[in-house]
């Protein structure tokens, strides 16, 4: 396997001494198809032409474009399957893990002193997205895709998608990031930080 040759699981080399780690997870799959692939608009939008098709009188066209529709639902649902498979998100007490890609895997390490904000969106049933806001360096959004949040092109910020219990890690990186020293505030615009204020 691809990654059995890893010294720990998800990290790219062995922990330096004084690392630990605090917490790994990666994607629901099946939530990660529905808010990031958007499985649902993919659904409507066939069946509404299907609809269309049949409206017509076209049974051979409702029943090409339903086929269509299912075709595109599994190969989406195959790639949330294969990020979820392929994706480990670890937390320590010096940084953020990002391993991620399906074809192609690489590492990104982004240092919790680098980190100067968060903002969490809850997805039901205890899933959420946590959203990064990270100084220096800029990871490309294409590098990042999909574990990136939506729209942000000029600014890239990377992003735990589709995680269980994601308030709980929430809340875990903000206690990790606290003992690393104070974060500056974020303007006031951005929405629902977790990652604010100084060290307790």
């Amino acid at each position: 396997m691809e990654h059995d040759d890893e010294p720990v699981r998800g990290l790219p080399g062995p922990l330096p001494a004084g690392e630990t780690i605090l917490w790994q997870g990666a994607p629901h799959a099946a939530t990660l198809a529905r808010t990031a692939l958007k499985t649902r608009w993919a659904a409507g939008y066939f069946a509404a032409f299907a609809l269309i098709g049949l409206g017509q009188g076209s049974i051979a066209g409702a029943l090409a474009t339903a086929g269509a529709g299912l075709f595109c639902l599994v190969l989406l649902g195959a790639f949330a399957w294969g990020v979820s498979r392929t994706t480990v998100y670890t937390l320590t007490n010096r940084r953020l893990v990002l391993r991620i890609g399906v074809a192609l895997t690489v590492c990104y390490n982004l240092p919790l002193k680098a980190l100067t904000a968060g903002d969490l969106r809850p997805l039901g049933n205890g899933f959420g997205d946590i959203a990064l806001s990270i100084g220096g360096a800029r990871i490309g959004y294409a590098l990042l895709w999909p574990h990136v949040r939506p729209w942000r092109l000029r600014d890239p910020q990377p992003m735990l998608r589709a995680i269980p219990d994601a308030e709980a890690v929430a809340a875990r990186l903000v206690r990790a990031r606290a003992t690393i020293g104070p974060i500056a505030p974020v303007a006031a615009a951005e929405p629902t930080p977790i990652l604010i204020g100084a060290a307790a």
